[in-house]
């Protein structure tokens, strides 16, 4: 492997930049895609440098505009080393009768088809070069029952799920490794429009009568990232609030 390269799709997503400030000196070069607004991630390659910090325009509701990206990651010739990958449209309360399929292609073409595309276009490479990790942002809703009135969000997250679990299988002999985290409700821009009684309510579950927050949930993709995790692959690790607080007693 001649550079370590992670492509982070989603990065101007809070816990986007939260991992890109917290590991962006463990890689040569960090290519950050976002949608619309980058206010954030220019924020971060102003503090990193234009060298390690390549930014990334594409829409992932569009198919076109994921392979222009493919394109252009090509043409500069940084091909990932590692990957994660964060899109999902916002998770919204309806009535499974009240779904269009358009409530559900617009998970699939946001968040499944743009990991399925990207993927299809690095993991032969990674293959070739024998080294690779990517990690999957879930939900904890996949590891237990989910919540009434999310099919489209929930629906999504588990065709991830499936080819998180599919990939680790087939390529567990070529040096690559796939995985996910699923946290419980996370304290970002996500929730923007979700019902403040939903809000209090889970915070007020939680051990840490708090969301968790996206350094809460960082580290867990740091570690899948590192070659420390050499040997772990097909797994989701759940991240919920009773985790956070046992893990900070400990270190007490």
């Amino acid at each position: 492997m001649d550079k370590r390269v992670l492509l982070v799709n989603g990065a101007s997503s809070d816990i986007g930049c939260e991992l890109i400030r917290n590991i962006a000196n463990n890689y040569d070069r960090v290519l950050a895609h976002y949608n619309s607004d980058n206010s954030a991630l220019i924020s971060l390659r102003e503090k990193f440098g234009d060298e390690k910090i390549h930014l990334l325009k594409a829409d992932f509701s569009d198919p076109e505009s994921v392979l222009a990206m493919i394109g252009d990651i090509r043409s500069a010739g940084l091909i990932p080393s590692h990957i994660v990958h964060f899109p999902s449209p916002r998770a919204e309360n309806i009535h499974f009768k009240d779904c269009s399929w358009d409530k559900f292609s617009a998970g699939i073409d946001t968040s499944f088809r743009s990991a399925v595309e990207i993927l299809r276009a690095f993991v032969p490479d990674m293959a070739k070069n024998r080294y690779g990790r990517v990690v999957f942002m879930l939900t904890a809703y996949v590891t237990g029952e989910p919540p009434k009135f999310q099919t489209p969000y929930v629906t999504c997250k588990y065709a991830l799920l499936g080819l998180m679990k599919s990939l680790a299988s087939e390529y567990s002999s070529k040096g690559i490794t796939f995985n996910g985290v699923s946290p419980e409700m996370m304290n970002t821009k996500f929730l923007k429009g979700t019902s403040h009684l939903i809000l209090e309510k889970n915070a007020e579950e939680s051990p840490l009568k708090r969301l968790l927050l996206p350094s809460d949930v960082v580290p867990y993709f740091t570690y899948l990232l590192s070659d420390e995790a050499r040997d772990v692959t097909g797994t989701n690790i759940t991240v919920t609030g009773k985790d956070i607080a046992e893990a900070k007693n400990n270190e007490q």
